[in-house]
């Protein structure tokens, strides 16, 4: 059985009719063509999969599109702002060399970006339990721990702009 659904992915409104088992990771894929979000494991185990719902991570792989009807999805594709400029985490990951091959690193992005909203100054160890469920067989993590504080950084000099600007 095909259920119609809407999500609002990276801003835009899309539909898609799905089956009732498709999952959100392959509706983003294969349905609406958003080939960023990647699909490690099928487990929810390596974090490749993440996407933000309502501004929060999850595992695409363990949700059902139908489940994600009418919510907000966030894909690595909308990290960026509309103009391309990238995020402060997308510009660190490439500034510290956060990233190798490249598999898993929409999911590290997602899952960075929903964490620095919540924790804009975090240490080492903040760092390491926000990232620890997204696995990364190339890097080592140094270079991912260095783009996490530095997309911090750039974040804190946003705001800093922002509020000169204001005033």
């Amino acid at each position: 059985m095909n259920h119609p659904i809407t999500l609002t992915v990276n801003g835009v409104v899309r539909e898609a009719t799905v089956p009732a088992r498709r999952l959100l990771s392959d509706c983003l894929r294969h349905d609406l063509g958003l080939t960023g979000t990647h699909v490690g494991c099928e487990h929810g185990v390596c974090g490749a999969c993440t996407v933000l719902l309502d501004g929060e991570p999850v595992r695409s792989c363990l949700m059902f599109a139908a489940t994600a009807d009418g919510h907000e999805i966030t894909t690595v594709e909308g990290l960026a702002a509309a103009d391309g400029t990238l995020s402060p985490a997308q510009r660190a990951f490439a500034e510290c060399h956060g990233l190798q091959c490249g598999f898993c690193t929409p999911g590290f992005l997602c899952t960075v970006t929903a964490f620095l909203r919540e924790n804009a100054a975090p240490t080492d160890e903040e760092v390491v339990e926000a990232i620890s469920g997204n696995l990364c067989r190339c890097t080592g993590y140094q270079n991912i721990i260095k783009a996490v504080h530095r997309a911090a950084e750039l974040q804190a000099e946003t705001r800093a702009d922002k509020e000169e600007g204001a005033r």
